[in-house]
């Protein structure tokens, strides 16, 4: 009797409470075919992108921002899609999220921007910034003023406040995350993102899960999808297999 009876209470139970308790947070950066520049690595394809992302809407993902974090819990597969450096072919994957956005699928992803960098040529502009965060799309937070190895530097306040303020200025809208360069931190890098931000981004590579640590929001983790990574490699990533 107590198998049955515990058998129908697991029937009732919502199905994201059965999540693994893992939350993905895919980085990319450059969304355009390879031409030779750069690292091959670091480009994801538009075809392969699009692909991704129906694969999420698919299998039963919800997309959120930072500005969500709080949903982890209440949704169903949480996933947050980000991308780094703010370059102009991003465009290109707000497109995709726009061409697969229904009633049931509202795809988001955040954007990390180097405020000094707005504008330049392959670069997103102010005109770009401000398109996508209108269309509730895309939330653009802080890569620092300059993208150095924040490790190395004195001078925070320019790099963290500053970009904030800056950012803040052109969409209208609170910055309250900063994805470190190059994925470096310690522990003076940390204090000093506590004073203007809630959540610090590396690139520690695996899904996140809460261990209950010390500034945990400080050091969330972040797993690169590649020019490599096959449809089959994804699904891996983002199912935690």
């Amino acid at each position: 009797m107590k198998k049955i009876f515990l058998c129908l209470l697991l029937l009732l139970i919502p199905s994201h409470a059965f999540a693994q308790g893992k939350v993905p947070i895919l980085v990319y950066h450059f969304i355009d075919e390879y031409k030779g520049i750069g690292s091959r690595e670091l480009y994801v394809t538009p075809e392969n992108f699009e692909q991704q992302m129906m694969y999420l809407r698919d299998h039963g993902f919800t997309l959120l921002t930072f500005e969500r974090w709080q949903d982890i819990g209440q949704v169903k597969k949480p996933i947050f899609i980000t991308f780094d450096d703010g370059y102009k072919n991003n465009l290109k994957a707000f497109a995709i999220f726009q061409k697969l956005k229904t009633e049931k699928f509202q795809p988001t992803g955040t954007i990390f921007v180097i405020s000094d960098f707005i504008g330049q040529s392959i670069r997103l502009s102010k005109s770009d910034i401000k398109e996508m965060v209108g269309s509730g799309v895309i939330s653009i937070q802080s890569h620092t003023a300059t993208h150095p190895d924040l490790t190395k530097i004195n001078d925070y306040k320019y790099e963290l406040k500053e970009s904030k303020d800056n950012i803040q200025k052109i969409t209208g809208k609170p910055v309250i995350a900063l994805s470190y360069p190059y994925g470096t931190w310690n522990n003076e890098v940390v204090e000093n993102t506590k004073k203007y931000y809630m959540f610090g981004l590396t690139t520690t590579p695996e899904a996140f899960a809460k261990k209950g640590i010390k500034d945990e929001l400080y050091l969330l983790p972040r797993i690169y999808v590649k020019y490599s990574t096959t449809l089959d490699d994804f699904a891996k990533i983002v199912e935690g297999e």
